[in-house]
């Protein structure tokens, strides 16, 4: 009941000075809306690296053939031909942590259908590939092993090669012509998007048999790359070291010399993005949090004047038997529902500010109930600190000093 009370002649305190109470509720607002849009920008952030990197494959390593050192030159990725599909099959009988592998390689070449032509990448592999990168087909299907084994002239492209190539019309079963060679189209990809890995349209790709592509195109009897998949995201390190070590000792590297191999954990690559997204979370939210501590500054500036106007009130009250402890308790409280009002209306801007974002500027938002929760507390405690001053001098003024202030 007493604390009922207390609120009571709280509210009705700060509506005696409906504006002067709204001002300096505006830092508050301002502080803590600014801290839920910005944190909310920074978690969209990180969510959406996270999903862009979940879309390469699942629980995936990328083998590739590495550099090699000629008369002092160093060669970039892909200069080694030392990976081959044995290795690719000892992977598979040897890393217990690995489940699925997928040997591939890579050339340019110019596609042709009717009038429309179009440069891409093409990728040689086996079916596997689709199921470690996790890559759904908006219509037809993968080719099969059989089309490995008999290098058969099938393929299955990207979304951006469908539009460029078919515009509206459905691809599969049409046929293609990659160089000189004619390829049925079986099966068309799901949009993935830009790679955040390695830079580049993941949809502007055509994908044949393996076979094919080294005994008809390229002619090369080596792989440029091998897709692992790991048991899980944990096991995924242990896959890393045991394909290492299984390459150097396939390809006789004695201790000390450079790997002719690189092999990438996409694991790595979400960790590094996350502490990242971390950071720029952690520094939005604290140059918003500057609004807070000055809205704060303020809290305390009003209430030390609030004392001073309420001079003779408090001495009455202590004259006529309020304790200290009441005298202090009715400023901190006046100060913490003048927080906590501004909190909840900053709670509703911070929200608004960031659906706003997200419609008029296209970024990815994540407003969590935790950033809610933290803006909450983080308000109360404000009004806690700011206020504790001010309620302090207030209850240890004099009574008879304070019935004699004009």
């Amino acid at each position: 009941m007493e604390l009922l009370a207390t609120l009571r002649i709280a509210f009705r305190a700060l509506a005696r000075n409906k504006m002067r109470s709204v001002l300096t509720m505006l830092g508050i607002i301002i502080g803590v809306g600014a801290v839920i849009a910005m944190v909310g920008i920074g978690q969209g952030a990180d969510q959406t690296m996270q999903r862009q990197i979940a879309n390469l494959g699942s629980n995936m390593l990328f083998v590739s053939s590495g550099s090699v050192n000629r008369g002092g030159i160093r060669l970039g990725w892909g200069a080694t031909k030392t990976l081959v599909r044995d290795d690719v099959t000892a992977m598979l009988k040897e890393c217990p942590a690995v489940v699925a592998a997928a040997p591939g390689t890579q050339t340019t070449a110019q596609v042709v259908y009717g009038n429309d032509n179009w440069g891409t990448r093409i990728t040689g592999t086996t079916p596997e590939y689709f199921d470690i990168r996790t890559w759904a087909f908006q219509g037809g299907a993968s080719f099969t092993q059989d089309d490995v084994t008999n290098a058969a002239n099938v393929a299955v492209i990207g979304e951006t090669v469908r539009k460029n190539l078919f515009a509206a019309t459905d691809p599969v079963g049409k046929t293609i012509r990659i160089g000189n060679l004619p390829f049925m189209v079986v099966g068309v990809l799901v949009a993935k998007g830009q790679s955040p890995a390695m830079n580049e349209d993941q949809d502007d790709t055509i994908i044949v048999p393996l076979t094919t592509l080294q005994k008809k195109i390229t002619g090369q009897t080596w792989l440029r790359f091998v897709m692992v998949s790991a048991r899980s995201r944990s096991a995924s390190y242990a896959a890393q070291q045991q394909i290492e070590g299984l390459l150097r000792d396939r390809h006789r590297i004695r201790e000390g010399q450079d790997n002719d191999f690189t092999v990438r954990n996409l694991a790595d690559l979400a960790d590094l993005a996350s502490e990242a997204s971390k950071v720029m979370t952690a520094l939005l939210g604290s140059i918003a949090g500057v609004s807070l501590l000055v809205g704060g500054i303020g809290i305390m500036n009003i209430m030390l004047v609030s004392v001073t106007e309420r001079t003779r009130e408090i001495g009455i009250r202590l004259a006529v038997g309020a304790t200290e402890g009441e005298v202090q308790r009715q400023f901190l409280i006046e100060a913490v529902v003048m927080s906590l009002i501004g909190g909840a209306v900053g709670i509703v801007v911070g929200v608004g500010a960031s659906l706003l974002i997200a419609a008029t500027a296209g970024w990815p938002i994540l407003v969590s109930s935790s950033a809610i929760t933290g803006a909450a507390a983080i308000a109360m405690a404000i009004g806690i600190f700011f206020g504790y001053y001010p309620a302090q001098k207030a209850a240890r003024l004099d009574p008879i000093e304070a019935l004699r202030y004009e």
